[in-house]
């Protein structure tokens, strides 16, 4: 898993969801491309990446309405071209976090 320089145009969310916070993210996929924790907009956070397979995923929070607290778990979308993806893409972040 890495960041990508591809585009993630037409990526979408396919029922995949991971628990976690802002910071651990920060931690793991480094800086978002998206920052603007405002809660003004659908998303404060977004990250465009890849799975070790070379498909593109973004990791986003959706619809929270109010500025995160970096340490504050919820639920982040994961977006793909597939169901797949998205699950790679989840287990790919679970194996770096050290969960299974």
């Amino acid at each position: 898993m890495r960041k990508t320089n591809k585009s993630t145009g037409g990526t979408s969310f396919h029922d995949t969801i991971i628990g976690t916070t802002v910071h651990t993210l920060k931690q793991l996929l480094g800086e978002p491309v998206c920052e603007d924790n405002t809660g003004m907009d659908k998303v404060n956070y977004e990250w465009e990446m890849e799975t070790s397979n070379d498909d593109v995923f973004t990791v986003y929070d959706w619809k929270e309405y109010k500025s995160l607290h970096e340490h504050e778990i919820i639920e982040f979308h994961i977006g793909g071209h597939n169901k797949a993806i998205t699950e790679q893409a989840k287990n790919e972040i679970y194996e770096s976090l050290g969960k299974r």
